[in-house]
């Protein structure tokens, strides 16, 4: 078991503070960045390094690498909400591929040896075969898609000109809670179907919409491969266990390889919780890809990695069950 420290920026969000308790569990020593503008400092345990700041912040980000003697780092910090990327495609570009590069600066500064990245499927755009793999071409159709594969860019880099290793996991789409109710998705607003789902059938909105009815896709709603958080934190893991122990750049899907429809999501919270919901058919959202199902054979390969709550029914019933615990 490693004593080996980590900086994890972005670590009080939901995905990173999934992550940090994993990292914990594995005998990291952990210290979180977070600006706190979507993150909870309440979602990660009291006694942890924690510190107010941006990520963006290269002076200070290199500075407490040095001073926290961290050679490895895991980055979460960004902006995630694809329609809004549409509308305010600058400060896209700005939270996520302009703070990604003051990052990799600071880290360049420090000695940083091993790096993983949060990147996203919005990469493959409108893929026109699936699964996809990950070298189905990277044509993204949206700015927060391509403000990822940027990132993705100047990793590679960075990677070609140092000593530092990468690997960049292409998140599909991330739901669920922590199985022990320690976190959960806790953005205000949030736009993620299965969130939305739950907090739907808890009471805490009075409706919630389809975007789209009329795609070609079998009940004519858009098709995710949804992947429970807990095991994406796992394969963060992993990826860094990786790299400690000299493996090398990689490139990874984060699925389990088979997509469930917007209705289908329903129709499963609506058994789990017991209620109806009520459902407002509305017009399709730009951004939105008709479907996105993953090959991720090639992450099981390389890390072996396997999942351990791949039931649709354990995803959103974590979901249900954190929010009730948060009514």
């Amino acid at each position: 078991m490693t004593t080996r420290k980590i900086l994890v920026t972005g670590g009080a969000g939901y995905i990173g503070s999934h992550v940090v308790l994993d990292l914990l569990e594995h005998g990291w020593s952990v210290v979180v960045l977070d600006n706190l503008r979507t993150g909870l400092r309440k979602l990660l345990p009291r006694n942890i390094r924690f510190v107010h700041g941006d990520a963006g912040d290269t002076e200070l980000v290199a500075g407490l690498l040095q001073s926290e003697r961290c050679r490895s780092v895991m980055h979460f910090a960004g902006s995630t909400v694809v329609p809004e990327s549409v509308t305010d495609p600058l400060s896209y570009y700005r939270n996520n591929t302009a703070v990604s590069r003051n990052l990799l600066a600071a880290c360049q500064l420090a000695g940083v040896d091993s790096f993983i990245f949060s990147s996203t499927a919005a990469v493959y755009g409108n893929p026109e075969t699936l699964p996809v793999t990950e070298t189905t071409p990277t044509l993204p159709i949206t700015p927060y898609g391509r403000s990822k594969l940027m990132t993705e860019g100047m990793l590679h880099d960075v990677a070609a000109a140092s000593h530092m290793r990468f690997v960049a996991l292409r998140y599909f789409n991330v739901a669920g809670a922590d199985l022990q109710g320690r976190s959960g998705q806790s953005t205000p607003n949030a736009t993620h179907l299965i969130k939305v789902a739950c907090e739907a059938a808890v009471g805490k909105r009075p409706s919630m919409a389809i975007y789209g009815t009329d795609y070609d896709t079998p009940d004519g709603t858009c098709i995710r491969d949804f992947i429970h958080v807990s095991d994406l934190a796992s394969a963060h893991v992993a990826a860094l266990d990786h790299l400690v122990h000299g493996g090398d750049n990689q490139v990874l899907n984060c699925g389990y390889g088979w997509g469930i429809s917007v209705r289908q999501v329903i129709e499963t919270t609506e058994r789990l919780s017991g209620r109806r919901l009520d459902v407002v058919n509305g017009p399709r959202r730009e951004g939105d890809i008709v479907s996105m199902v993953a090959d991720g054979s090639r992450l099981r390969r390389v890390l072996n990695w396997s999942p351990r709550h791949a039931q649709i029914d354990t995803i959103i019933g974590s979901a249900l069950e954190w929010e009730r615990r948060t009514a």
